[in-house]
């Protein structure tokens, strides 16, 4: 019989739901469920301040500390990594697992599925578990994200009103509902069946493209120039904290810098830069802007 790992970190609870719906195709007796657990617990919901001050590590993804995994078993016939994006990164629990030699024995020689739970953005998140899957000798043969389908700055608005406040409702009553919808939620189920298939067929050649084929999983032109841009100037702003923050009080002005410069960014910036980009670039980069959605969609690794 196929055994299936499963590990997830999920702080919201959001994650679980996709997960626990992704996994109804599956025979329960062949699923074994692991949850990685920092052994300093991040809060949920955040603080303002516990969640900037992440940001320097997660983007350079220095390992934590977690509480034991143990796997009942070394080998498994298909590992399921769920995990959340945390400033363009993996969370910074998922990260530090993927750098645990002994996690990274278990992926060697496997064929890996990711499932994403995020407000919009995953792209440079998954390039680094690429990476990281690679690097272990592991195979990616499915990535599958769920993602909030609001625009940009509504879901900003609405994920920062969930994660300082814990609660999942409309903002003031008129902003929508935050997180991932309950339709996307409930699409797992059928993501879940077409990895079962393959699994059953021990074939996963043509997984991805099948997944694809649903129609789901979208690249806003949006979210990909923000991205291409934005990873890069989180490395400066967590090399810069982790320079330059050599006590407590010089890091938390930093961090502090930082938290303003971000929501200026989003909130101010982004939608000027956006409007010009869409106004004057994307509409004659159409096919190059194509060529780099579907790399992201698939699995391949650049170079």
């Amino acid at each position: 019989m196929n055994k299936i790992l499963v590990v997830s970190y999920s702080q919201s609870g959001q994650l679980n739901e996709i997960v626990n719906r992704f996994l109804k195709p599956f025979d329960p007796s062949s699923i074994e469920h692991l949850t990685v657990q920092p052994q300093k617990l991040f809060p949920f919901p955040w603080t303002s301040d516990v969640f900037f001050d992440t940001m320097p590590e997660t983007v350079l993804e220095e390992p934590i500390l977690l509480a034991d995994i143990n796997p009942q078993q070394d080998k498994y016939s298909l590992i399921i990594l769920a995990y959340q994006p945390w400033f363009l990164s993996p969370s910074l629990p998922i990260s530090s697992l993927l750098q645990q030699e002994k996690f990274r024995q278990i992926i060697s020689n496997t064929p890996v599925v990711t499932l994403i739970g995020g407000r919009n953005m995953w792209l440079n998140a998954q390039e680094s578990v690429k990476k990281h899957i690679k690097a272990a000798g592991g195979t990616l043969v499915a990535n599958i994200p769920f993602m909030d389908r609001t625009s940009n700055l509504v879901s900003a608005v609405t994920i920062l009103h969930w994660m300082l406040t814990g609660r999942k409702d409309r903002k003031w009553g008129i902003f929508p509902l935050p997180g991932v919808s309950d339709k996307d939620i409930e699409s797992a189920t059928g993501f879940g069946k077409m990895v079962r298939n393959a699994l059953d067929n021990k074939d996963f050649s043509g997984l991805q493209k099948t997944i694809l084929s649903s129609g789901l999983i979208e690249i806003p032109t949006d979210i990909l120039f923000i991205e291409q841009r934005a990873k890069k100037i989180f490395y400066l702003w967590a090399n810069l904290i982790k320079k330059k923050g050599t006590t407590p009080q010089k890091r938390k002005k930093l961090v502090g810098l930082f938290k303003y410069y971000l929501l200026i960014a989003l909130f101010m910036v982004a939608p000027v830069l956006l409007f010009v980009y869409n106004l004057l670039i994307a509409p004659f980069t159409k096919s190059a802007i194509e060529k780099k959605k579907e790399y992201f969609c698939g699995l391949d690794l650049k170079e």
